[in-house]
C-alpha cells in the first residue's frame, strides 16, 4: 500500500505510559514495547511521517503524588522525567526494528536527547525519522495530553491518534458498566460538556480551536495504527 492511500500523512500518536506496562502493574513490558514498535514500523514503511508523545503513568504520576501531599510542581517534573525514560525505551525498541528515531525533550538533557526546536523537529520528519517527544510541555500543571495537542499544532500534524486500552470513547467506563455506549463520532463540545475522559479539557480546547481531529482507538489490537491512518472507521472520531 502506498502513501497516497493513507488518509493522514503526518499523524501524532499519543501513547499513555500505562499502555507500555502490558499486563504488569508497574514499569515497562519489553513485549509491549516490541508490539508498539512493530505497529509503528508497519506505518513508517508506507512513508508516513510519524511522531509520538509518551505519558509516564507506568513509572510516576505527578497528579497522584500531589494528591498525597507532594508539591505539585515537583511531582509534575518527576512525571516529566518518567516520560523521558519511556521515550528512550521506545526509541530502543524502534531502532531494533531498523527505524531511525530521535528523542526530543522539552527539558534539556543533551546527553540523552535533543532539545525541542520546532524547525529541526519538522526536518527530522521530512527526512523520514520517527520523533518521540518526551518531558511533556516542560511545564508543571500541564498533562501529556496537552503536550500532544501542542506538539501536534507546532509540527503541523493532521490528526492526533490517541492509543488507549479501550476501543473508543464511551458514555461511561466500559470496564465498569457493561452496557456503556460507544460513540463512533462525537464533537469537541460534546466531549467537554459531558466531561468524557478522552483527553483533558485544555487539550480538547486546543484541538477544537485549531480543528485538529482526534481518533481514539485500542492500541492492543494488532494493525489498529495502520487502520486509523488509512482512514478505516475504527474507534471514535472527535471532530467539529
Amino acid at each position: 500500500m502506498a502513501l497516497e492511500k493513507c488518509k493522514y500523512k503526518r499523524p501524532l500518536i499519543k501513547i499513555s505510559g500505562e499502555a507500555l506496562m502490558g499486563e504488569q502493574e508497574y514499569g515497562l513490558d519489553p513485549r509491549m514495547l516490541g508490539h508498539v514498535a512493530g505497529e509503528i514500523r508497519s506505518v513508517h514503511d508506507l512513508g508516513v511521517e510519524i511522531c509520538l508523545v509518551i505519558g509516564g503513568g507506568n513509572i510516576f504520576r505527578g497528579v497522584a503524588a500531589s494528591a498525597r501531599g507532594m508539591d505539585r510542581a515537583t511531582a509534575d517534573y518527576m512525571g516529566m522525567l518518567a516520560t523521558v525514560i519511556n521515550a528512550l525505551a521506545l526509541q530502543d525498541a524502534l531502532e531494533q526494528q531498523d527505524v531511525v528515531t530521535r528523542v526530543v525533550t522539552a527539558i534539556e538533557m543533551r546527553a540523552v536527547a535533543e532539545p525541542f526546536i520546532r524547525r529541526r523537529a519538522i526536518r527530522h520528519l521530512e527526512k523520514g525519522r520517527v520523533i518521540v517527544f518526551g518531558a511533556g510541555t516542560g511545564n508543571p500543571y500541564f498533562s501529556t495530553d496537552t503536550a500532544a495537542a501542542l506538539r501536534a499544532m507546532e509540527i503541523k500534524a493532521d490528526v492526533i491518534l490517541k492509543a488507549t486500552k479501550v476501543d473508543g470513547i464511551y458514555d461511561a467506563d466500559p470496564m465498569v458498566k457493561a452496557n456503556a455506549t460507544r460513540y463512533e463520532k462525537i464533537s469537541y463540545l460534546q466531549v467537554l460538556e459531558q466531561g468524557l475522559k478522552v483527553m483533558d479539557a485544555t487539550a480538547i480546547s486546543l484541538c477544537m480551536d485549531n480543528r485538529l481531529p482526534i481518533v481514539v482507538f485500542n492500541l492492543r489490537t494488532p494493525g489498529n495504527i495502520k487502520r486509523a491512518i488509512t482512514g478505516e472507521p475504527i474507534g471514535s472520531l472527535v471532530t467539529a
